[in-house]
């Protein structure tokens, strides 16, 4: 059944993609069932990704009604006489095996990037690599990342093909609160996944480290990071034809040219003072300088890519805005700004669960060509509508008499 008649996907499809077969191996394999009575891991997952796409502002007494409502237990095949409390699934989110739903994200997304035409992912893996920052309720969280009005926040930072998220992490320890430590971290583990990548992974200033960036270069990580204007350098060789660096659209290529960048090494006095002195790394890298002449305004790349064009590591750069569309679809559509649970567990719990939603509603969304706020109402509304048909069957009706084809 399909409410939207020019809908080339329905949601009833989409779910599919969610093989039965998984949940349960999963169930096995990750122990998420262990010491549980009710809130089963796939109970858990379906009442997750119901509450997710059903609800403008989630939270724990709303999973509550959720679970304990006819229409959910309908649509998932529980017993009506299941009941759960607030309390219950407070406890079981601070509990449950996150690696049960990180199993299952991983696993859809890899089926999910198999779809991917050669066009889509161009010639290289472009990687959009960024953080984002919720603070919402954050003063009651056990643990996070203290600031100094006294709030405590968390830090996730994703991972982001263009197409679909792959890859999260969520840090709460202080040392995060600097990207210098969250974006490499975050961009090492998606390597270790991607063992066999060409990927390019695409930052922005958050990141200067050089020795960050020679860490990457002697790891074979392709970056292209936008740097601090007017940082110390020494210039090796130029690339730059004069010829060709007036580009289209009132851009033109400052510079292009291979350079030996500084670093502070840490030095400890004989009172025991640390202080850095500064040395120049001898890794090479590329630094590329553009100016957009209509608003006179330079932007300076560096970049461990030398066989990429000067305009095609901006044009590259440029595609990183797909990052932050896509932190404004999560907390705007699919709650990200507002947390579940306040412990570690829980939230890494909810941030796989809201992955998950979101590749399911980016297929649903692209399959149809849908915007993001259509895309969600309309799986709300199918949603309900596969409730009132199996109620309508419950009853002895036919639901085909209401829901025309």
């Amino acid at each position: 059944m399909s409410v939207f008649k020019d809908h080339k996907i329905s949601l009833k499809k989409v779910l599919d993609f969610i093989p039965e077969a998984l949940l349960s191996h999963l169930s096995v394999t990750t122990k998420v069932d262990h010491y549980s009575k009710v809130l089963h891991g796939k109970k858990m997952f379906y009442l997750l990704l119901f509450c997710i796409f059903d609800n403008e502002k989630l939270s724990q007494r709303t999973l509550e009604d959720t679970f304990n409502s006819s229409g959910f237990k309908a649509l998932f095949g529980l017993g009506e006489d299941e009941k759960v409390r607030r309390s219950s699934i407070s406890e079981r989110l601070s509990k449950i095996d996150p690696n049960y739903f990180k199993e299952i994200y991983e696993q859809m997304y890899s089926r999910f990037s198999e779809l991917y035409t050669k066009t889509e992912i161009e010639k290289y893996n472009l990687i959009r690599v960024d953080s984002t920052i919720v603070a919402d309720t954050c003063t009651k969280l056990k643990e996070g990342i203290d600031q100094k009005s006294g709030k405590k926040l968390v830090k996730f930072s994703f991972s982001f093909d263009g197409i679909l998220p792959s890859g999260v992490e969520v840090f709460t320890g202080q040392k995060y609160s600097s990207e210098e430590t969250a974006l490499p971290e975050a961009i090492m583990k998606h390597i270790k996944k991607d063992g066999h990548h060409e990927n390019i992974y695409v930052v922005d200033r958050g990141l200067q480290s050089t020795r960050v960036m020679n860490d990457f270069e002697n790891q074979s990580v392709k970056f292209i990071i936008r740097s601090k204007e007017n940082r110390k350098f020494e210039e090796i060789e130029s690339f730059l034809d004069e010829s060709k660096a007036l580009e289209s659209n009132g851009w033109k290529v400052l510079k292009d040219s291979k350079v030996k960048l500084f670093t502070g090494k840490p030095i400890q006095n004989k009172r025991g003072n640390l202080h850095y002195r500064e040395e120049k790394v001898d890794t090479c890298f590329r630094l590329v300088v553009i100016k957009n002449e209509k608003e006179n305004k330079e932007f300076w790349f560096l970049t461990n890519e030398f066989e990429l064009s000067a305009k095609e590591i901006a044009d590259y750069y440029r595609k990183r805005w797909d990052i932050e569309v896509f932190f404004r679809f999560l907390k705007q559509e699919l709650n990200l700004s507002h947390l579940v649970s306040l412990n570690k567990n829980g939230i890494e719990v909810m941030i796989y669960m809201t992955m998950i939603a979101s590749m399911l509603l980016l297929i649903y969304k692209k399959a149809n060509d849908l915007g993001y706020k259509t895309a969600k109402r309309r799986i709300a509304m199918e949603l309900r509508d596969m409730i009132t048909a199996i109620l309508i069957i419950f009853a002895g009706g036919d639901p085909d008499k209401v829901f025309k084809t």
